[in-house]
């Protein structure tokens, strides 16, 4: 009775063990939750093509839009859980939920791996009387609230959301800048240059053009380290002792409950994807900041933006 109790058990390693190295056996879907053309359609072409070579199959970019993020990242979440759908994840995840416009949350996907991340920083026009952050904070301090004027994404968006917690983090009350809002990052910088706003508090990578023409000077960068394309600008930390940080990221994602060596195949894929030439000449090329996080790092590092933002969404009256 043992020995066929332990032949009976046979199968089943085995055709685990078939079953993960036949994964995949047809084409897999990669999800991306915003328009063709942008920085995270970008990153997910380049993704699907190197996971493409990889792992044998075709890995064919689906662009699901709309909701603010909301459609896209929904359809990547309700999918069925076989290793076959994948789709990148953006901060967004992490506001959304706050600004009611879903009950979706990071915690409805499991993380392959964080493949890129863009520090926010402060950004004045070159001639402004401005020329590091700890003198313009002290500005606003002593100014009159909506003295000042900032701008680079909608109402409420991540660069707003910056903002924000920057103010707060240096005890200025959060209504102290008034928000002009804009369609992005460009919009609002050439707005700064023309004069009608005072600061522009996206990543320094989107200011890039204008700081190299030297009609933009960037004052700080919200990140633990400085950047390697900008290593004469300060972190905020050192530039005004503040420790706000906050990073734009991507992130490789699938939906819970993939089987564990499924996940585990496609998790050393994205590694591998990560860590290629392809990959990191692709980013340098265009600007876009490299950060790998494995899966459980990702995984909190994205909690805890979710947990930062959503103070200050609070604060400010923006979370409903």
């Amino acid at each position: 009775m043992v020995a066929a109790t332990a032949m009976g058990m046979l199968p089943g390693p085995m055709g685990a063990g078939k079953a993960l190295a036949e994964f995949p056996e047809r084409p897999i879907e990669m999800i991306v939750p915003w328009g063709a053309g942008g920085g995270t359609d970008a990153v997910g072409r380049i993704f699907a093509q190197i996971l493409q070579e990889n792992l044998g199959q075709p890995v064919n970019v689906v662009n699901r839009t709309g909701g603010s993020g909301v459609v896209g990242h929904t359809a990547i979440a309700r999918a069925n859980p076989d290793g076959y759908t994948m789709g990148v994840m953006t901060i967004e995840i992490d506001m959304m939920h706050w600004q009611g416009l879903t009950e979706l949350t990071h915690e409805d996907f499991d993380i392959l791996g964080m493949v890129n991340a863009d520090p926010g920083g402060l950004m004045v026009s070159a001639d402004s009387e401005w020329k590091d952050a700890a003198a313009l904070r002290d500005a606003i301090k002593s100014s009159e609230p909506g003295t000042f004027k900032a701008s680079g994404t909608g109402q409420g968006g991540i660069w707003h959301l910056n903002l924000l917690g920057w103010l707060m983090s240096e005890g200025i009350p959060v209504d102290a800048v008034t928000w002009v809002p804009s369609e992005g990052s460009v919009a609002g910088l050439t707005d700064m240059v023309a004069g009608g706003v005072h600061m522009v508090p996206s990543s320094l990578a989107e200011g890039r053009a204008l700081i190299e023409a030297s009609k933009v000077l960037p004052l700080a960068s919200m990140s633990d380290e400085r950047q390697e394309l900008f290593p004469d600008v300060p972190t905020l930390n050192e530039a005004t002792q503040s420790d706000w940080k906050l990073s734009v990221w991507r992130t490789i994602v699938v939906p819970k409950g993939l089987p564990d060596d499924v996940r585990a195949k496609l998790a050393e894929a994205v590694k591998a994807a990560y860590e290629s030439p392809t990959y990191q000449d692709f980013m340098k090329e265009r600007g876009f900041g490299l950060r790998w996080l494995g899966p459980e790092e990702a995984t909190a590092q994205v909690a805890d933006d979710d947990a930062n933002l959503g103070a200050v969404m609070k604060e400010a009256g923006l979370a409903k």
